[in-house]
């Protein structure tokens, strides 16, 4: 059995908010993930990396690109085939409010994709229901409570427990913990690792917080404007950078240690916009670096050391 659990190959998301005008989302965007695997997906806001994970789960449909999951084309499975695919794979959303319904039961959020998916009813449901509300902090009372009797925390822990309840192999975190406190950032982060370890899942992790990202993931993606423009190991790619891109985000994030007070450096220009992107190199009109072949030539994404990285300074 391979080893690979999801592969992604040139996804692509275009938008078409008025007439003539396209906003390139996502743009030719490639990774793995390998069988329990934290892998994040960086970026400033803006770039993309919510889209991309959408996509790839098909909550959008993508224009153009390959998902592979398991072996299973997710992009070509249709009825049957496609519900097996989306029971494996599940989201944990970025906003715990408006990721449940108001006017459904705790019990009910859980139950019901146990039901859809033949998993089970009644009271052997709702048995599974309380099990997963304990396995995540919360007491089987929670059930027949709803949404609003919940604090942001608590309620991000039952959008994890409804994401476990068809026991799936991969979990999408879209900014699982940037709206909740610090103190309770910390405290779902440690849920999330707890549950990865003893159930060997692998999870996409998407986020703008670096610092969440470094003590989470074993990879990671840097994405720019719709692009990704360097993937390797963490500690890599967040200590000693290859694109200038990379560099700029690791530099731009503050240290809480006086110490190592350094003053931020010193950010050019503004992101373009993803309707008129420039052209080459995406990044060239805000890069120190910039070279002439970079307004005109755009770089590939190429294999480099222990990753790979779009930038003509390693081409």
């Amino acid at each position: 059995m391979s080893d690979t659990l999801l592969e992604v190959r040139g996804l692509r998301k275009h938008f078409h908010p008025k007439r003539r005008v396209t906003v390139r989302a996502v743009e030719d965007v490639s990774f793995s993930i390998r069988r329990g695997e934290a892998f994040g997906l960086v970026g400033e806001s803006g770039c993309g990396k919510s889209t991309a994970a959408r996509a790839l789960l098909r909550l959008i449909e993508p224009d153009a690109g390959s998902v592979r999951f398991g072996g299973a084309d997710v992009l070509t499975a249709r009825g049957a085939s496609l519900k097996a695919i989306r029971r494996r794979m599940q989201i944990v959303f970025q906003d715990p409010y408006s990721s449940l319904d108001p006017r459904q039961s705790i019990g009910g959020a859980l139950t019901e994709p146990m039901r859809v998916h033949g998993i089970a009813e009644g009271r052997d449901a709702r048995r599974r229901a309380g099990a997963l509300l304990e396995e995540v902090g919360l007491p089987p009372a929670a059930l027949d409570r709803y949404p609003h009797e919940f604090s942001g925390g608590q309620r991000q822990r039952i959008g994890i427990a409804r994401a476990l309840a068809l026991e799936p192999e991969l979990i999408v975190a879209d900014e699982p913990v940037s709206a909740l406190d610090v103190s309770v950032q910390a405290q779902v982060l440690l849920l999330l690792e707890d549950l990865r370890r003893r159930r060997g899942l692998a999870f996409l992790f998407v986020s703008h917080d670096l610092s969440v990202v470094r003590w989470f993931c074993e990879r990671v993606a840097v994405m720019y404007l719709g692009r990704i423009v360097e993937e390797g190991p963490v500690a890599r790619v967040l200590n000693a950078p290859l694109h200038p891109y990379a560099a700029m985000l690791r530099d731009a994030y503050p240290v809480p240690d006086p110490a190592h007070r350094a003053a931020l450096p010193r950010i050019i220009g503004e992101i373009p916009s993803a309707a008129a992107p420039p052209p080459g190199c995406p990044f060239h009109p805000r890069c120190v670096h910039a070279m002439p072949r970079c307004s005109t030539e755009p770089p590939a994404l190429l294999a480099k050391d222990d990753g790979a990285v779009a930038c003509h300074l390693h081409g």
